[in-house]
């Protein structure tokens, strides 16, 4: 059997000891924030520009804190990075800890066509509550028509890119 490459010791013991650093890291998820305007299971669309709306009859299903929360929790573990990854009520000693917030979540009936609009801001702490790393995640999605559920599946596929772009950043900023 042909050796097709060669890797130096030294350089396999330096990618095993960084590794093992970040396999055995724990990481808190906090609970999002969010403003009044989000933090509710009422849909909130614009027809204007600065102006919010809610549907009388459409809603989620729970807050956006409360169904982002888990899906974020469920994102970060499917990375393989962590070897804990917490959310409270749990609580202990972490590693890191992951603050965000919602700062928009709207159906934007103001363009043609609409669109669902999703920005996230998130901040990695370290050990001791201090920031390690900020950014701000902005999706957009078209809405296959001006109608409440083609908004939440809008909703969902913003969501995912924005929980693809979490990982990402969390990943590249705890090391």
């Amino acid at each position: 059997m042909r050796n097709v490459s060669h890797v130096s010791k030294a350089a396999v013991a330096a990618w095993l000891l960084m590794s093992c650093s970040v396999l055995s890291a724990t990481l808190l998820v906090l609970r999002p924030e969010t403003s009044s305007a989000y933090n509710t299971t009422r849909m909130a669309y614009s027809v204007k520009p600065y102006e919010l709306a809610y549907y009388r009859d459409n809603e989620w299903a729970a807050t956006p804190a409360q169904m982002i929360q888990p899906l974020l929790v469920r994102t970060l573990e499917q990375t393989g990075m962590f070897r804990v990854i917490l959310s409270p009520p749990e609580s202990g000693h972490t590693n890191f800890a992951l603050r965000s917030e919602i700062i928009e979540l709207v159906q934007d009936y103001t363009t043609g066509p609409p669109v669902i609009r999703l920005r996230l801001r998130l901040q990695l702490l370290d050990a001791s509550g201090q920031p390690i790393a900020d950014r701000e995640i902005s999706e957009q999605e078209s809405m296959r028509e001006a109608t409440p559920y083609a908004g939440v599946n809008a909703a969902n596929d913003a969501l995912a890119n924005a929980l693809r772009e979490s990982a990402k950043f969390v990943m590249s900023s705890a090391r």
